[in-house]
């Protein structure tokens, strides 16, 4: 099969690769990535993504994954993961809504309290209708950003 993602590495981004293998510290998605990348360079071993895998004990799309993010986007992207374009959970407070609920919490406690809770606060901004529901701890990450 021919390879779509040639890997040509100078030696500027050999060595960077080597001294990653050498050490062994690090993440090992890391470390694996820099091999990958070694083994299927043009200039060195040259193998097929299938021996790669087979080496690493890793299977061939990661292998190709690798080259084909070094070749589009460069030599630390090839090291990296892969990140996350949106967020597996999406945020139940969103600006309008945190500053909504800073507002309540800068405001006077209900009657018969000298201050807010974090569970109040919760109750509150679904009482609003801001939220449909919403956790304490969620209400306390929030206002700490606030300090």
């Amino acid at each position: 099969m021919n390879k779509k993602y040639i890997v040509d590495l100078s030696d500027n981004e050999r060595e960077p690769l080597l001294s990653i293998v050498n050490k062994g510290k690090g993440p090992s998605y890391r470390i694996k990535h820099a091999y990958i990348l070694l083994n299927s360079d043009k200039n060195g071993k040259d193998l097929s993504d299938q021996e790669i895998s087979e080496l690493l004990h890793c299977h061939s799309q990661t292998v190709v994954n690798v080259r084909k993010r070094f070749v589009e986007f460069g030599l630390e992207s090839a090291l990296e993961r892969k990140k996350r374009e949106i967020p597996p959970i999406p945020k139940k407070l969103d600006g309008d809504k945190e500053a909504r609920l800073f507002a309540i919490a800068c405001s006077q406690p209900p009657e018969g309290r000298k201050r807010w809770t974090l569970q109040l606060l919760a109750d509150e901004l679904v009482t609003l209708n801001i939220v449909d529901d919403i956790s304490a701890k969620t209400v306390g990450r929030t206002l700490k950003k606030l300090k």
